[in-house]
């Protein structure tokens, strides 16, 4: 049913349900003011999210008799709150969210999503942001939409038909952006470091940032490379224009570009509108390892927190305060090591802003692993990269000291040595 206004078309919206919000730079900014709206009407709501961009009010102190708020994935919007108890975290594998909607292990009611405006045949598209966000509309019986001119038509597995959507309200607004930031030059470093191991033909996974754009940056003179990854951002505009990226070696969807979800400025959301050769794909599917793998020459950019001097990696928390989540990490880094030729990197500056080495003798205590040492290949820093696979405990240490900052390297060969006694 179409509505006037988004309090009208969250109004069915009951005590006591679970709701899922659109993933990323698709959540309905709208719909969710207007549930926030409704919280001195409301009692007992569950709410699942993995990272969602803009404002997120329903996490503030103020509501949390309303509201319950699980996060899959903590974004900027809810870390706060995740630290300070409102809001809490659920760590879990990205390909694994659609599994958890699937079987009913996390139930639904209702999904609010943002969808771009019905095409001739009534269907409309889930943009920006397919992800786990498809198996939230399959399994919630109350389907809200905001329905927005300004969201791209993408192609793939987000099309809803209108009629299948219970309610909703056209609104135009802006999609929150990300546009590309200067490269420091400890990024571009890391960025020539890695890509100096990317074989031409090789299919490529990483996520928003510098370090990313970095490596996009040198890859200018590399062949026939492809996209299949959770999510992109503008950086790979200029390789695909360049024919860099023409993802002509792949062996499953050869010529197109495969992601989940992904977030950038206007120039990222008008390069997917309507292209055929990007299609935004299930995120059990993207993700699962099972189809990473038959991909030759995978090759995954991942980053870190902090890595130890035996290869454990911690990406989602520093310490024990919560940071970010597993996400995708697992997924790529064990597809791609089990890709014929692929590499799994774990990317990471060598100190942090205050001058703190991310390469530690240990893990800050609580700080969670991610990727274990078991997994781990190539580490990478504005000093170099190593591959640790195959290595032993006093190897792997020599090799990350020789990629840790100059002014850290005698405190963590002491270390080295008194754990190791021959070291």
């Amino acid at each position: 049913m179409k509505h006037n206004t988004a309090l009208e078309a969250v109004s069915k919206i009951k005590s006591g349900q679970h709701i899922f919000i659109h993933t990323a730079a698709a959540a309905p900014k709208p719909l969710v003011e207007a549930l926030v709206q409704r919280a001195g009407e409301l009692s007992d709501i569950t709410i699942y999210q993995l990272h969602t961009e803009g404002p997120a009010p329903y996490t503030e102190e103020q509501y949390q008799d309303t509201f319950t708020v699980n996060a899959l994935f903590i974004g900027a919007n809810c870390r706060k709150a995740v630290n300070a108890g409102r809001v809490n975290f659920i760590p879990c594998f990205l390909s694994e969210v659609p599994i958890m909607f699937r079987s009913g292990i996390i139930p639904l009611d209702v999904a609010l999503i943002q969808v771009s405006p019905p095409d001739a045949k009534g269907f409309c598209s889930l943009g920006v942001s397919v992800d786990a966000t498809r198996s939230a509309v399959e399994k919630s019986s109350l389907v809200i939409a905001q329905v927005n001119p300004r969201m791209p038509r993408t192609h793939g597995d987000g099309f809803i038909h209108i009629g299948d959507i219970d309610e909703y309200v056209v609104m135009e607004t802006e999609l929150p952006e990300h546009a590309p930031a200067p490269l420091t030059e400890v990024e571009k470093k890391i960025g020539e470091h890695i890509a100096d191991i990317i074989e031409d033909g090789a299919t490529l996974q990483m996520g928003i940032g510098s370090i990313p754009d970095a490596v996009l940056s040198c890859l200018g003179n590399h062949k026939n490379l492809g996209i299949h990854t959770e999510m992109f951002s503008d950086g790979v505009i200029p390789l695909v224009e360049s024919g860099v990226i023409n993802n002509s070696q792949k062996t499953i969807h050869p010529g197109t570009l495969v992601s989940g979800f992904l977030v950038g400025s206007r120039k990222l959301y008008d390069f997917v509108d309507d292209n055929p050769m990007v299609r935004m794909l299930d995120i059990q599917y993207v993700n699962d390892t099972k189809v990473i793998r038959k991909l030759p020459k995978m090759t995954t950019i991942n980053s870190a927190i902090e890595v130890d001097i035996t290869g454990q990696v911690s990406a989602d928390s520093i310490g024990t305060m919560m940071y970010s989540g597993v996400g995708g990490q697992m997924d790529f880094v064990r597809g791609s090591s089990l890709s014929q030729g692929g590499k799994p990197i774990i990317a990471l500056p060598s100190i942090t802003s205050r001058g703190e080495s991310k390469i530690a003798s240990i893990l800050k205590p609580g700080a969670g692993v991610v990727t274990t040492r078991a997994h781990v290949h190539y580490i990478a820093t504005e000093y170099g990269i190593v591959n640790l696979y195959g290595k032993n405990l006093k190897e792997r240490a020599k090799l990350l000291i020789d990629i840790a900052h100059p002014s850290h390297r005698e405190n963590l060969e002491r270390a080295a040595h008194d754990r190791y006694h021959k070291f």
